[in-house]
């Protein structure tokens, strides 16, 4: 992941928290330093990019507490993208925000996940199938025993 995809990411995390905030469904155990940082990390990108129509698309999607779309991501990367090319010092301190919010994440444990079907875990996870049974972090659908026969209908 490139440091600009990472900011995208952070972004779409700091959106979708507000959000949530907003809707009085936020977490009571946030990590204030984590968080703080996150708002640091937006401050740098609006100072930059100002009303860019990307931005705003991406904290109006943020308010329903939803991922911010794919589309969304890319205009928001693309953006940022032409600020660092044209201005050093800009990408020198989008560079430190993420430096910093990459060791707040490590102090706190926290671990960060974005996009559709995204998981996150900070610590061990065990996934364990038995008795004929199917186990995995995330599956789609699953049939155990007999399949059906396709060419007869109604039974299985």
């Amino acid at each position: 992941m490139t440091g600009i995809e990472l900011v995208v990411g952070y972004l779409a995390a700091w959106a979708v928290r507000k959000g949530r905030r907003v809707a009085g469904r936020a977490d009571q155990e946030v990590d204030q330093a984590l968080d703080a940082g996150m708002d640091r990390l937006h401050e740098v990108v609006a100072s930059k990019l100002g009303d860019d129509p990307a931005l705003e698309r991406m904290a109006l999607e943020g308010q329903s507490g939803q991922e911010p779309s794919e589309r969304t991501r890319q205009r928001v990367q693309l953006a940022l993208e032409d600020a660092s090319d044209d201005d050093s010092d800009f990408a020198l301190a989008l560079q430190a925000a993420i430096d910093r919010l990459e060791e707040l994440k490590q102090q706190s444990g926290a671990v960060t996940a974005t996009g559709d079907g995204a998981s996150a875990v900070g610590g061990n996870v065990s996934v364990r199938a038995d008795h004929g049974s199917a186990a995995a972090w995330a599956m789609g659908n699953v049939s155990i025993g007999t399949p059906s026969d396709p060419q007869q209908p109604g039974l299985q």
